[in-house]
């Protein structure tokens, strides 16, 4: 175990960033000697956008050198593997023996003991659900020093407290999960193209295909407001790809050679750039391929290293928010045209469905409903809006992404979550009444001290 340090962390937005005690751990045999009695919070890769794996002036224990595989049964596809592995790692390795991550987010860059925390979803959770779909059991470092193996049958309140539970009830130390056995690395996909946001939310719900994302343009206001590219696929079986590309049927992408070097100006993205750059973003949507490698289908930023490095020194935060069916398209056109007529500058925005997801997630963010996932980078008077736009989720039955947050408060975050809360503090006073387990965003919506 390395020693302490003393560091500057910050999530994937760049915002917050404050001091911390960093403590590096590379085995779950380690971990235990990590633990600090003030104040712990696990770090994978760094990919929550805003604070959840940040602990100012406490310990933060880097856990992604826990990255060893432990089993895996080629028949069920079952891989048990240390938290601190990544998506990555997975797709590197097991794609060409015919095996895909069954959830995955909008990049690979994080860790299995993240995607439990945050319990991730991504195109298909209106067909697959979230994260927790694909976990069988996980072991956790509890704050008394027992490690415990928890499933839906041993100790499932402690199992659900987890998903979505953002690393406050323990350390994941490793992690049984379901992978997905695909003949190919390839997607076959389809674009279509919405006029306006009742042709995309109809188009939402016309396609039934396992994979939907939108893309919604934030230049178009009035008619056109919710005008966009709806991408839906599948994956490909060998018999889809042409003769081509049959030969790379299970082709791993190599690590990307663009990188955004340096933090660019503040200033860079501006209402002037992000005109042009959301131009190209719908072209290059528009006349995406019939067959797409999943690099593109699922990870086109990954394509660019360090790519948050181009909001600027002040960052960004990604703005996320579901809200239900019943009502929901007058309430997301509310939204929408809350911040278009802003002086912010939304950029990349996505919208997708979910669907019913496991009930007895706890504190997992989706719900059946329109999700909608915005960019915005830190200016004055973000902070403003983006409460404004709280109080328009919660009076929706809506609630927001703890993944990506760093503004929502303790009152509307307890309000938009209050069905599980108190199930899952009981789960926090049992398993650790001294509050060991806290973070930045614990403090700050009321989950630890």
């Amino acid at each position: 175990m390395d020693s302490d340090h003393q560091q500057t962390l910050h999530g994937w937005g760049k915002y917050p960033q404050v001091p911390c005690r960093v403590r590096a751990v590379s085995s779950p045999e380690q971990a235990p000697r990590g633990l600090d009695p003030h104040g712990t919070i696990a770090r994978g890769l760094g990919r929550s956008y805003g604070d959840p794996a940040l602990n100012e002036d406490r310990t933060v224990l880097l856990c992604a050198g826990m990255d060893r595989y432990l089993d895996f049964d080629e028949a069920t596809g079952t891989l048990t593997c240390e938290a601190g592995v990544s998506l990555d790692q997975i797709i590197r390795d097991f794609v060409p023996r015919g095996f895909f991550p069954m959830i995955t987010p909008g990049t690979k860059y994080v860790t299995i003991g993240g995607c439990i925390a945050n319990d991730v979803h991504g195109k298909a959770h209106h067909v697959d659900g979230s994260f927790s779909r694909c976990v069988e059991a996980f072991t956790i470092l509890l704050a008394d020093g027992t490690v415990q193996r928890v499933s839906r049958e041993h100790d499932p309140a402690l199992f659900w407290a987890n998903f979505g539970g953002m690393g406050l009830l323990g350390i994941i130390l490793s992690a049984t999960i379901r992978l997905r056995p695909i003949e190919t690395a390839w997607f076959r996909q389809r674009v279509i193209e919405a006029a306006d946001l009742e042709a995309m939310l109809d188009a939402l719900h016309e396609h039934d295909d396992p994979y939907s994302v939108a893309w919604v343009d934030p230049r178009a206001t009035g008619p056109r407001l919710g005008r966009g590219v709806l991408t839906v696929g599948d994956h490909a079986r060998l018999d889809d790809l042409p003769a081509r590309l049959r030969s790379r049927a299970r082709w791993v992408a190599p690590p990307p050679r663009l990188v955004v070097p340096f933090d660019l100006p503040s200033h860079s993205l501006n209402r002037l750039t992000a005109r042009p750059l959301n131009m190209a973003m719908g072209f290059l949507l528009r006349h995406g391929a019939s067959v797409a490698h999943y690099e593109k289908f699922f990870y086109p930023l990954d394509f660019v290293a360090h790519w948050n490095r181009s909001y600027g020194r002040r960052g960004f935060t990604q703005y996320q928010f579901v809200i239900p069916l019943e009502d929901g398209r007058r309430h997301i056109r509310a939204l929408l045209e809350r911040i278009m007529e802003s002086d912010q500058i939304p950029f990349l925005n996505v919208l997708k469905i979910f669907g019913p997801g496991e009930a007895q997630g706890m504190l997992s963010f989706p719900m059946r409903g329109y999700t909608f996932a915005i960019d915005f980078p830190i200016r004055p008077g973000l902070e403003g809006l983006l409460r404004e736009l709280d109080r328009m989720v919660l009076d929706a039955g809506g609630r927001v992404y703890l993944g990506k947050d760093a503004f929502l408060d303790q009152p509307t975050f307890e309000a938009m979550y209050a069905d599980e809360l108190e199930a899952w503090r009981r789960v926090k006073a049992r398993c650790d009444p001294q509050g060991m387990f806290t973070s930045n965003l614990g403090r700050r919506v009321g989950l630890s001290g």
